[in-house]
């Protein structure tokens, strides 16, 4: 079992920045993949960017250019540098795991909320 958990949420003003931060409460080095979703009111939950154990990152097109995605083994956490955020960015933003393989083993945060006011 892992548990997840984001900071660095809050409210920005478009055109700015935010850095947010998944610790998992024990070593990460047996996931496959950790990453970022977003949900905004009344959509589905969507992809922003993961990274693999490999340190191969895969963003969404919304976000491309303007986020990146980067891990700390040693401290086991994850992050998302988010630039140049619009308006769209405005979402709850939870970490994902993944332990791939028989069975495969997916993890979620409890989310961190970032609003970006036009």
């Amino acid at each position: 079992q892992v548990q997840l958990v984001e900071s660095g949420g809050g409210l920005v003003q478009a055109g700015g920045s935010l850095k947010l931060s998944c610790a998992a409460s024990r070593s990460i080095f047996s996931i496959n993949a950790m990453g970022w979703y977003r949900q905004a009111p009344g959509k589905q939950r969507e992809l922003v960017a993961m990274i693999t154990s490999g340190g191969n990152p895969n963003y969404a097109d919304a976000v491309k250019g303007r986020c990146t995605i980067s891990k700390d083994s040693a401290s086991d956490t994850v992050y998302l540098q988010m630039n140049s955020l619009k308006p769209d960015d405005t979402a709850i933003y939870y970490c994902k795991a993944e332990k791939r393989g028989n069975p495969t083993y997916i993890y979620w945060g409890k989310g961190t909320q970032v609003t970006v006011s036009s």
